[in-house]
């Protein structure tokens, strides 16, 4: 297999129909194809292979660009005008309501930070992987000749201000006190001595960046489980050319991700065509040409696709398995080139594989069933999947 790949990639330019089929059976860790590969099928590198290196250099010279704008410049600013009482002007100081001031900016983007910091704190608790220190930190924000407020810096001052307000995406606000952690939270709080930074502060540093650059959706939980499984992989690249610039690729192929899927994010299309509403239907009505009896039975006991399917849809599984099988399962996910749908039908693959549990179960048996997915084999899933496809 793993020939089969270098064979495809060898070429000047890459025959994407045949990468797709490769793809979607799984792609092999070695030798750094599958960090190559999900650059291609995410349409960050193109398929001709000679503007490759041109293309990486420009885009990854363009992230540092964002970085010196969006966190150096403002931190910068900050410092500088704490320093003494004359240097705040009446046009533009901490108190000024006009929503073109820097500093108003400046506060909403806090609030919007510590949203994600939260977030990111708690991203695969079960694995070391994010807490653990990144071999190659951000030169330009962690110089210590610095004296710029960098994020860190924001979210501690910030937090020590004010209680934490998270909205979540059903636009429910829990205001929780920052200072009532629970024991085992207390581990997620743990902040890097100075000069090192964790894999989820790049992460936060990514999230934070896109919310940004794109206003218009800004951040909603649930973004940093999309960006984890791509961060991780493109971090763990055995090939260590890349794995320097995790951040910068990450940041871009996140990015178009979310261009494909940022619809699921934005509440106000729920209803609409293309939100997430209608793909929730569409489990359904698959579900429902697929094997009647169980879509009946869920109809009966009224178990919406909203109760569980939300979740699979929104977050494209990345919550229902272990980081390695949500690896796998992109794999597959990317490599459709009806951009996922065939999603949907691992979806119905999930709920095909437990349909003599929940033809059994009752209401609460069967909500318990699909809120925490019993089956670990993803493998399974897939060819399920696969099955359904093919049977169309």
């Amino acid at each position: 297999r793993i020939a089969d790949f270098q064979e495809v990639l060898g070429e000047p330019t890459v025959a994407l129909g045949k990468l797709r089929d490769l793809c979607f059976s799984g792609i092999p860790f070695d030798g750094g194809l599958r960090c190559l590969c999900w650059k291609i099928l995410l349409n960050y590198l193109p398929l001709e292979k000679a503007l490759w290196s041109s293309l990486l250099k420009k885009q990854r010279d363009l992230y540092s660009q964002f970085l010196k704008e969006m966190i150096i410049q403002p931190g910068i600013a900050k410092a500088n005008l704490g320093v003494s009482r004359e240097d705040v002007t009446l046009e533009d100081h901490p108190l000024n309501p006009n929503p073109d001031s820097r500093w108003n900016t400046y506060f909403k983007d806090n609030e919007v930070l510590l949203q994600i910091d939260k977030d990111v704190r708690r991203l695969y608790p079960d694995m070391a992987f994010f807490q653990r220190p990144t071999d190659y930190p951000c030169l330009l924000i962690l110089d210590p000749q610095n004296e710029f407020e960098t994020l860190r810096k924001r979210v501690e001052q910030t937090t020590l201000k004010s209680q934490t307000v998270a909205r979540n995406r059903s636009g429910v606000t829990n205001v929780s006190s920052p200072l009532k952690t629970t024991p085992n939270s207390l581990s997620e709080y743990e902040v890097l001595p100075n000069g090192c930074e964790a894999h989820w502060e790049v992460v936060e540093r990514i999230l934070f960046i896109y919310a940004k650059l794109n206003p218009g959706i800004a951040y909603v939980q649930g973004m940093n489980e999309i960006v984890g499984p791509l961060y991780y992989t493109f971090a763990t690249d055995p090939n260590s050319e890349w794995k320097e610039h995790a951040e910068a690729d990450t940041f871009f192929c996140f990015t178009n991700l979310m261009a494909e899927i940022r619809d699921n994010f934005i509440k106000s299309l729920d209803d609409s065509q293309c939100g997430i509403t209608y793909k929730m239907e569409k489990v359904y009505s698959t579900l429902k040409e697929k094997d009647v009896e169980l879509y009946l039975k869920l109809q009966e006991q009224n178990i919406k696709p909203q109760f569980f399917a939300f979740r699979w849809l929104t977050l494209l599984l990345s919550q229902e398995f272990l980081l390695p099988d949500v690896i796998r399962i992109w794999d597959s996910l990317f490599a459709d080139d009806k951009r996922f749908d065939f999603l949907l039908l691992v979806c119905c693959a999930m709920l095909t594989l437990i349909r003599d549990q929940l033809l059994e179960g009752d209401f609460t048996l069967n909500m318990r069933l699909l809120q925490d997915y019993p089956i670990s084999d993803v493998h399974l899933i897939l060819k399920k999947a696969k099955e359904l496809q093919d049977s169309k």
